[in-house]
C-alpha cells in the first residue's frame, strides 16, 4: 500500500462500484498512514455503499441518472484528495478541511469537516453539472432523497461514536443539538443550501460559474474554521475535553465504527 503522500496518478471511476474501490484504498492508506482523513473517507463510503443499493433496487426516480450523478459528485472528493497528495491547487475547504489531519481535534469534528465540503460546495456542483443543458427540478426529488441517506447515515456514526469516543454526551450538555450548537449548521441546512448552490450555479450555466464558485469556496471554508474552533468557550472546552478520552488509532477507529 502507498504511503500518504505519495505521488499517484488515479483513474477517475465511471460506476460507484469503482467509486467504492477507490474510498477503500483511501481508508486503507489512512489506516497505515493512522491518518485521520480516513474518517470522512468511512462515513462517506457507508453513504455511497447506501446509494448504490437504493440504485439497485430501483428506488430512484432515475436510477440510471442517480448512478451518474452520484459517480460525478464523488469525483469531487476524490479529484480534491487526489490533488491534495499530489501537492496539487485544490479547492481552498478542500485544503483546510485535509490540513487538519494532524490537528487535536474530535473524531467528530474532523468528519464534520467533510461533510462541510462535500455537501456545501461539491453537492451542488455535482447536481448542476449533471443538469447542464436540462431541467434541474426533475432531479429534486432523487437529490432530497441522497440527502435523507446521508442524514440517517450521519445519525448511525454518531450513535457508534460513543464506543471510541466516550465523552460525546458532554456535547449534549454543552448545546441542545450537536449540529447545531457545535457546527452552528444543521445537515438539514446544509443540505437546503446545497439545492440552492445547485440552481444558482445552473441558472448562471457552466461558462459564468468561478466567481460564484470562488465565493462558495470561501463561505464553506469559513464554516470550516468555526467547525474547527467554535466560538463558544463552553462548546471548545468540551471538545477538548472528550479528545482527551478518545480512541487515537485510526485503525481502532474505523474497526469500532464498522461493527453492526
Amino acid at each position: 500500500m502507498l504511503p500518504f503522500k505519495t505521488k499517484i496518478k488515479i483513474s477517475r471511476p465511471t460506476t460507484i462500484s469503482e467509486v467504492l474501490d477507490q474510498l477503500d484504498s483511501i481508508i486503507d492508506n489512512a489506516i497505515i498512514n493512522n491518518d485521520r482523513i480516513g474518517y470522512f473517507a468511512f462515513l462517506y463510503r457507508r453513504v455511497t455503499a447506501e446509494i448504490l443499493k437504493e440504485v439497485q433496487l430501483e428506488n430512484f426516480e432515475d436510477n440510471p441518472r442517480m448512478e451518474t450523478f452520484d459517480v460525478a459528485f464523488a469525483n469531487y472528493y476524490l479529484d480534491a484528495y487526489n490533488g491534495y497528495i499530489n501537492n496539487q491547487p485544490i479547492s481552498a475547504s478542500w485544503q483546510f478541511a485535509f490540513d487538519t489531519k494532524n490537528d487535536t481535534l474530535t473524531i467528530l469534528q474532523h468528519i464534520m469537516l467533510g461533510i462541510n465540503t462535500h455537501i456545501n460546495l461539491d453537492l451542488g456542483l455535482a447536481a448542476s453539472t449533471a443538469m447542464n443543458g436540462l431541467e434541474i427540478p426533475d432531479i429534486e426529488k432523487d437529490f432530497n432523497t441522497v440527502n435523507t441517506i446521508l442524514g440517517n447515515i450521519v445519525n448511525e456514526m454518531q450513535d457508534r461514536l460513543s464506543s471510541v469516543s466516550p465523552l460525546l454526551f458532554l456535547l449534549d450538555l454543552a448545546g441542545k443539538n450537536t449540529d447545531e450548537e457545535i457546527i452552528n449548521f444543521s445537515l438539514r441546512k446544509a443540505r437546503e443550501l446545497s439545492w440552492y448552490n445547485a440552481n444558482l450555479l445552473w441558472g448562471l450555466g457552466i461558462e459564468q460559474q468561478n466567481a460564484a464558485i470562488q465565493q462558495m469556496d470561501i463561505t464553506v471554508l469559513r464554516l470550516g474554521e468555526f467547525i474547527k474552533a467554535p466560538k463558544s468557550k463552553i462548546v471548545m472546552y468540551a471538545l477538548k475535553f472528550m479528545g482527551k478520552f478518545e480512541e487515537k488509532n485510526v485503525g481502532r477507529v474505523i474497526s469500532k465504527l464498522r461493527e453492526e
